[in-house]
């Protein structure tokens, strides 16, 4: 008998606290709330996942604080065992409950290969899995996505992969589905995948697929971004940071040769590793003061390492505004009067 994700999470909600305990292992109870740093099973507190239901709210349902992530216990398996296709994430559901598996499908003869292990526990796995499960961005709709908020970017970026079919499960319904997806790598500034964000398309082509949340991340995150144009060895001694990684790599359009890494979120920027050698950081601002803390945090750490840090702000509400409606050249001539001297003759493009 089939068994629906809404099902499978509402089976998973009775047994909260048990299945906090063996994915959330470095969480602890608080009251009716488990405790935990992230979905990702790291060491904190601020997600807590609601163990027994209270005035018509779910038990297993949680929330965190810290990114805004929300979802149910199936979201939980998902990110803390490193699993990518859903079929994995219900079936570890499934041995949890000690329910019976469904009877497997055979793979089509034509496929001629064995089906991948899922990955190991700890989503950095999932994220590297993912993207080797991807394809070059070149005529792929990612490319036309990306051609249609102004980025063009060097085919040598190899941050950027496509996914023709990426899961996504929608946190209120649980429905399942998939769809085209633009894949980041999230790495160490040494190259290493730690994780990736996804950015679920509209197959028509029209942006970003219509869903409450299209862009998501898995991995490890904390000290790591999306960076564009950072070669692993090779000395940065300037390099631009912000949150959002259309803003990034709108900059990197108008400066192809600096290297630019994509935080994902204000939190994750405060505490973004800088490369070694780096003496002067760029930090891309949005109009809103919503990431204000972010680029606080991140100054004073550049400050303490000796490291110059200069705030870049866009004239509309951020720096891919700015390029969709005022082009590439009026970007250029704005940020110029912003950059030091030196960089502004090294890294602006005006043609």
């Amino acid at each position: 008998m089939t068994v629906s994700a809404s099902e499978l999470a509402r089976r998973l909600g009775e047994h909260a606290e048990a299945a906090c305990r063996e994915y959330l292992s470095n969480g602890y109870r608080s009251g009716n709330y488990w405790m935990i740093g992230d979905v990702r099973n790291t060491r904190g507190r601020s997600m807590h996942v609601r163990l027994k239901a209270v005035g018509g709210k779910a038990a297993g349902k949680w929330v965190d604080e810290s990114s805004g992530e929300h979802g149910d216990l199936l979201d939980v398996i998902e990110q803390s065992c490193g699993l990518v296709d859903f079929r994995e994430v219900a079936d570890e559901a499934r041995r949890f409950l000690s329910m019976p598996l469904p009877s497997p499908q055979p793979a089509p003869q034509s496929l001629g290969a064995q089906r991948q292990p899922a990955a190991s526990r700890g989503s950095p796995d999932a994220a590297r899995r993912l993207f080797a499960m991807s394809q070059p961005i070149a005529g792929t709709l990612a490319e036309r996505y990306l051609a249609g908020r102004g980025i063009l970017l060097s085919v040598r970026e190899r941050a950027l992969r496509f996914h023709p079919g990426c899961y996504y499960r929608d946190f209120v319904t649980g429905e399942t589905r998939t769809l085209p997806a633009l894949i980041a790598a999230i790495t160490s500034f040494d190259g290493k995948i730690t994780g990736l964000q996804r950015t679920w398309l509209d197959p028509s082509g029209q942006g970003k697929a219509q869903l409450a949340d299209p862009r998501r991340s898995l991995g490890h995150l904390l000290g790591n971004g999306i960076w564009l144009g950072l070669e692993p060895g090779v000395p940065a001694p300037v390099v631009a940071a912000g949150e959002g990684f259309e803003t990034m790599a709108s900059l990197k359009v108008v400066m192809p040769a600096l290297p630019v890494a994509a935080a994902t979120s204000a939190n994750h920027l405060a505490g973004l590793t800088l490369p070694p050698g780096c003496r002067r950081l760029y930090i891309a601002a949005d109009a809103d003061a919503a990431g204000r803390h972010g680029i606080e945090r991140l100054s004073q750490r550049a400050g303490e390492a000796g490291i110059l840090a200069l705030v870049l702000r866009p004239q509309l509400g951020d720096f891919n505004d700015d390029l969709r409606h005022l082009g590439p050249a009026r970007l250029a001539a704005w940020l110029g009067d912003q950059l030091v001297p030196e960089d502004a003759r090294l890294f602006l493009t005006l043609g």
